[in-house]
């Protein structure tokens, strides 16, 4: 151990040396080599983004849709080589259960290179699926149909949602459990974590076999807070046409009895459905009849009412 870490702090100090030998004799060359490393530490520090999102369905332990959003993201290892496994990052199952509907969510990250490769052959992109639907089915001990098919839209939810389930810090169940016994709050147990990030499920193509195992997420873990079940509220959807009768926009009421701050509203937009969280009274998930932009929707809270009004333009 001390052997390695003496080593280590040779090759440190040999790098460094070559920066400052770098820097006196080509200055611009040095320059250049920062800003590069800047812009690649930058680009891994990016979040995942969607690529595609496919739809299935779960068989057992319970019958529901299973919609599979796949992400690239820079901070997943490359592909070494054909006969090496794919590196990839898997997000907790998402249940979303509303009165109109019931379906789960899973999203799956890979470095941007393996979703390139596969974009223009179909045999590949086919490949690389059913792979993800037999990694699913062995990390979260599911029985998937076999049939499935390519959304229009490239992910189901919002970003920032897939963001935060991709992202979270993983941790070894044993130390959880440990800490659960001395600290009390989530957010203690938290910030005591330690961050396993390179700790990857991997995927073998082209055989049909699985390597590997997640670490426990701490959404895993029982919670001890009091779940209040939060209600759904009374809700108006329309379109709003222009002078020709054309759907030009979603115009979506909410009525809040009892809410009279805008800051107790939590509301997230994707382009094909919406949720709207507020303080633990209400709740209410819409898939959306059509796509709107996200970047140009707004919404409005009039207090006199305890209404939220969000206008989505279509795309």
């Amino acid at each position: 151990m001390a052997t390695s870490s003496k080593g280590l702090l040779t090759q440190i100090t040999q790098f460094w040396n070559l920066l400052d030998d770098l820097a006196e004799s080509d200055p611009e060359g040095y320059k250049n080599f920062i800003q590069q490393e800047l812009e690649e530490g930058k680009q891994l520090c990016a979040g995942p983004e969607p690529e595609l999102c496919v739809q299935t369905r779960i068989v057992k332990p319970k019958e529901k849709i299973l919609f599979i959003n796949l992400c690239q993201w820079k901070r997943i290892p490359t592909l070494q080589s054909s006969m090496y496994p794919v590196p990839l990052r898997m997000g907790r199952p998402e249940d979303i259960s509303e009165a109109s509907d019931e379906y789960t969510v899973i999203s799956a990250a890979y470095n941007p290179e393996v979703l390139q490769a596969i974009e223009k052959d179909q045999v590949k992109k086919d490949q690389l699926i059913k792979m993800t639907m037999n990694c699913i089915e062995e990390q979260f001990q599911l029985t998937l149909s076999h049939s499935y098919h390519i959304t229009k839209f490239k992910i189901k939810g919002s970003i920032q949602r897939m963001k935060q389930n991709l992202m979270e810090i993983q941790a070894d169940v044993t130390d959880l459990r440990q800490k659960i016994r001395k600290e009390h709050t989530l957010e203690q147990l938290r910030n005591s974590t330690v961050n396993n990030s390179d700790n990857f499920p991997q995927l073998l193509l082209p055989k049909d076999q699985v390597s590997g195992k997640a670490g426990c997420l701490i959404e895993e873990i029982s919670r001890t807070e009091i779940q209040v079940e939060r209600k759904i509220p009374l809700y108006d959807l329309k379109f709003l046409k222009d002078h020709n009768e054309k759907p030009m926009k979603i115009e979506l009421k909410v009525d809040l009895p009892g809410i009279n701050e805008a800051s107790l509203c939590d509301l997230s937009v994707s382009e094909d459905d919406l949720l709207i969280e507020v303080s633990e009274k209400y709740r209410l998930h819409l898939n959306l009849p059509e796509s709107v932009n996200t970047e140009m929707t707004t919404a409005k809270f009039i207090k006199e009412k305890s209404s939220l009004i969000i206008t989505m333009p279509l795309i």
